[in-house]
């Protein structure tokens, strides 16, 4: 399939790419954060159940460094959470966000016990919930399909990568093909679904990244988080860098690699982050993405620069 390419940018509000901030804005007519929430989960590729150690990548707090405390219950850690965003948007309402380790990861009981405390706080309009691939058995599904029918849902789940050299590599503990398997059952029930990917990950060439990059691109995915990957402190991905298989990306390839992604996503496809954060304190590298702002506007600089947007070369699914 080809399609004859535009030369006037197409614009979602001012940006060049469709982001999650006008996405929120046009289906609730203002805006939306999330607040970030640790239900107390673990994840099987902690446990045993299918692997120890984690990914390598993944911190102690399971990717949650800015979630809730678990010292805290539910309504808590939300209360916090929110009035500090509040501090920034007095004027918003919130989406739940099950961030930390894996949250599906215990019985449908347990998840409807979390999910509908988070739901009928004031203010919320839906859930968001990070989870695993191998992590949906199909009592949860359908319980996520339930959910589906009577609020805004997003499922996000870990791709990282689709090459499996790497993903040995950084201990994922699943195979691509699983990925694949959990976004149809998701999407039989037309629940959304957002894909996690880190460009930087050990070993990975520019072209290795950027055909993860594709490989979203052809999913039946409604959106996407693009990660920088950060070494933190105290994480198994410390003994690879130390034993030379971990190099940092420049902040002008990364930068690069995010343009050239933008290129051929499909335009439909929301863009819920470009780029990651990491506690100060427990970063290691590369430093340069503390400066998130000056990263933030590199991006919108290079897309004009280039006369480019998010589609520009989107033909359409291959498959």
């Amino acid at each position: 399939m080809s399609t004859t390419l535009q030369e006037s940018p197409q614009l979602w509000g001012d940006k060049r790419f469709h982001t999650w901030n006008y996405e929120m804005r046009d289906a609730f007519g203002g805006k939306v954060f999330k607040v970030m929430l640790d239900a107390g989960f673990t994840c099987p590729n902690r446990d045993g159940k299918i692997a120890t150690g984690g990914c390598t990548f993944c911190s102690a707090r399971g990717s949650g460094d800015f979630a809730g405390s678990r010292r805290d219950d539910l309504v808590t850690q939300f209360n916090k959470i929110r009035d500090l965003q509040h501090q920034k948007w007095p004027e918003a309402s919130y989406i739940g966000y099950f961030q930390a380790y894996t949250n599906t990861y215990a019985p449908v009981e347990e998840l409807r016990e979390y999910y509908e405390t988070i739901l009928q706080q004031p203010g919320v309009v839906g859930l968001s919930i990070a989870t695993r691939p191998d992590c949906l058995p199909d009592d949860v599904i359908e319980y996520l399909a339930e959910l589906n029918e009577r609020t805004y849902l997003w499922v996000e789940m870990g791709l990282q990568t689709v090459h499996e050299s790497t993903s040995q590599l950084i201990n994922r503990a699943h195979d691509t093909q699983c990925y694949l398997d959990a976004v149809a059952k998701l999407r039989k029930h037309n629940i959304r679904t957002c894909a996690h990917i880190i460009y930087g990950l050990p070993g990975e060439t520019h072209e290795m990244m950027l055909d993860t990059g594709r490989a979203v691109a052809q999913m039946d995915v409604q959106g996407i988080k693009i990660h920088l990957l950060h070494l933190m402190r105290k994480t198994p991905m410390v003994k690879q860098y130390e034993a030379g298989l971990l190099q940092f990306l420049e902040k002008d390839e990364y930068v690069k690699l995010i343009v050239d992604t933008l290129e051929f996503l499909p335009p439909e496809m929301i863009v819920h982050r470009l780029t990651g954060d990491a506690p100060r304190d427990l970063l290691i590298g590369p430093m340069w993405s503390l400066k998130k702002w000056e990263v933030l506007n590199a991006f919108d600089q290079m897309l004009k620069e280039r006369n480019t947007w998010q589609g520009k070369l989107w033909t359409g699914k291959t498959n």
